[in-house]
């Protein structure tokens, strides 16, 4: 009997601990009382949805198996930030005989140079899927994010970077192109000091019953899925409480945060894992993707599903805590 005992114990002392630590983490600050920028808003919602319906109407499934939809795609993404005054670098590699491309623009930061946030976001997609919440819709908030941007001196050097790759079968293998990028950051010695993924952030619901969880987190978190996730690992949970706080003292628009283990279903389901695995803090936001979103990975992932009206709000939210993440320690 002593044996069972100290086992129920102990187990309901590391739940208490992985709730303390892991889950209980979101910052308890003051929120504003609303009052977004109503005519920065509705210029966002419009142009986030035009984007949303270049990727996900006009050109549709990009990846290697749709070659020409997949380069039409990152001509996009290059011709806007030339468009905008940004040099364009552009990182090429090999996968499946076909080039594919990273594209990346930087604003150098005016004190801590040497001190790197990334923005990022994959602009492939899976299959035949047009894509539009996965990832249409975060690759819009970056375009966006980056003309927010565009007349800001931060004190950190900030990046925007387009991914390729980051579907299936590429994830989490050598071709998968934030992998590419991570370790060629790595490589150059480069002192990253936050990682932020942008991964679905297009869908919300004010219904009870439409948010899911993986077990057995529905347990610790609400079952309407009007929130935005912020999601790291253990390692990255310093990252996961700062950028939570910056957002929550800028925006009222609702969050949840958690810091978990890798092995936890849909933890690492992004871009920001390859950071991880070359030792840079990383976190990504995003919608739960298909914890949430009924038409995750199908055909049916095209632009009418959208929320834009909140992904603006999103957006905005994400530039305003962006803004302190880079300009303060």
């Amino acid at each position: 009997m002593v044996i069972p005992l100290l086992m129920i114990l102990g187990f309901v002392v590391f739940c208490l601990w992985a709730y303390d630590a892991m889950i209980d983490i979101r910052p308890k600050v003051t929120r504003p009382p609303g009052g977004d920028d109503g005519m920065v808003l509705e210029g966002l919602e419009k142009d986030l949805k035009a984007h949303v319906r270049v990727f996900a109407a006009d050109i549709g499934p990009r990846n290697v198996f749709n070659p020409k939809n997949l380069e039409e795609a990152f001509l996009y993404l290059r011709r806007f930030w030339e468009e905008m005054g940004y040099e364009v670098k552009v990182e090429t590699f090999q996968a499946e005989g076909h080039t594919c491309r990273n594209a990346v623009v930087e604003i150098p930061g005016r004190s801590a140079s040497d001190e790197i946030v990334v923005v990022g976001a994959h602009y492939d997609t899976v299959g035949y899927s047009p894509g539009a919440n996965d990832n249409g819709s975060a690759v819009a908030g970056l375009l966006e994010l980056s003309r927010l941007f565009k007349e800001v001196s931060p004190r950190r050097t900030l990046r925007f970077v387009a991914f390729a790759n980051e579907e299936p079968p590429f994830f989490k293998t050598r071709n998968m192109g934030s992998l590419v990028y991570a370790e060629g950051c790595r490589r150059r010695g480069e002192k990253i000091v936050a990682m932020v993924c942008l991964e679905t952030i297009g869908y919300y619901r004010k219904e009870k019953g439409t948010q899911k969880y993986p077990f057995p987190l529905s347990a610790c978190y609400p079952d309407t899925g009007d929130f935005l996730a912020v999601v790291g690992n253990l390692q990255s949970k310093p990252l996961v409480q700062s950028f939570a706080r910056h957002f929550m003292e800028e925006s009222d628009f609702p969050i949840q945060c958690a810091a978990l283990f890798g092995l936890v279903p849909g933890i690492d389901w992004s871009d920001h894992w390859s950071f991880w695995e070359v030792g840079y803090p990383a976190i990504m936001l995003t919608d739960t993707a298909l914890f949430r979103y009924p038409y995750y990975h199908t055909t049916e992932d095209t632009p009418d599903k959208l929320d834009y009206q909140s992904l603006a709000r999103v957006t905005y939210g994400i530039h305003r805590a962006l803004l302190r993440l880079v300009d303060h320690p």
